[in-house]
């Protein structure tokens, strides 16, 4: 049980990585289908799997009906590294968040085992969680989130396994982040220019810091102060 509950309307840092530090996507597909997830799951209504969703889907397309899609959480920023991922997260509905992600890792857990023949947990443990109730706080998280991949040395092999809500940023067309909260956040940086060079400033700030780490090392993250 976690020492504080996760509030609705409030901001968070949340992340986790693979078990032993093992990467979590092998190849394009696993991380297309961690995207999938990310977008399916998000919502109230329970979809079963990934495969009862595209059916259904295919079927109210037939039938004409509109699929019912109400969020648990606002995506503000995210990164997918090969081995990690990180998000910030706005609780939308009480218990939001945990519901989110117990049904993102669980799902892609069990597709990345049927896939791999393996068993067991693919996450360390279920996920961490930063409240981020600080402005000052909030803008360092921001900017390390947004680009994380900058943070890391990642092996050029393993390049094409990133995505990151910067793109989204950059050409203020947002899909995963959520419009309100994207446009918010272009708003109080006087536009996406000016939030990419925050953005650029942070992970400067943090390489000068500690350099660019390994994907093996654990991340250091931004000091509230």
């Amino acid at each position: 049980m976690r020492k504080q509950p996760i509030v609705t309307g409030e901001y968070y840092h949340i992340y986790n990585r693979g078990v032993d530090k093992r990467d979590i996507f092998n190849d394009k597909e696993d991380l297309h289908r961690f995207i999938e997830s990310i977008c399916e799951f998000n919502q109230i209504d329970g979809i079963g799997s990934i495969r009862d969703l595209r059916k259904s889907k295919s079927e109210s397309k037939a039938l004409h009906l509109p699929i019912s899609k109400d969020p648990l959480v606002a995506i503000v920023a995210y990164c997918l590294n090969p081995n990690h991922f990180h998000f910030i997260l706005k609780q939308l509905v009480d218990g939001g968040i945990a519901k989110f992600m117990q049904k993102l890792q669980g799902g892609y857990t069990y597709y990345f085992n049927v896939k791999n023949f393996r068993s067991g947990s693919l996450f360390q443990g279920t996920f961490k969680s930063h409240l981020m109730n600080d402005e000052n706080y909030f803008n360092k998280t921001l900017g390390y989130v947004n680009k994380n991949y900058a943070i890391h040395t990642i092996p050029k092999n393993k390049q094409h396994l990133v995505f990151a809500s910067d793109i989204e940023y950059e050409n203020n067309n947002f899909n995963f982040i959520s419009k309100i909260e994207g446009n918010r956040i272009l708003e109080i940086f006087n536009g996406n220019k000016d939030f990419k060079k925050h953005c650029d400033e942070i992970v400067e700030i943090i390489r000068q810091e500690r350099g660019k780490t390994s994907l093996l090392e654990e991340d250091n993250l931004p000091d509230r102060v």
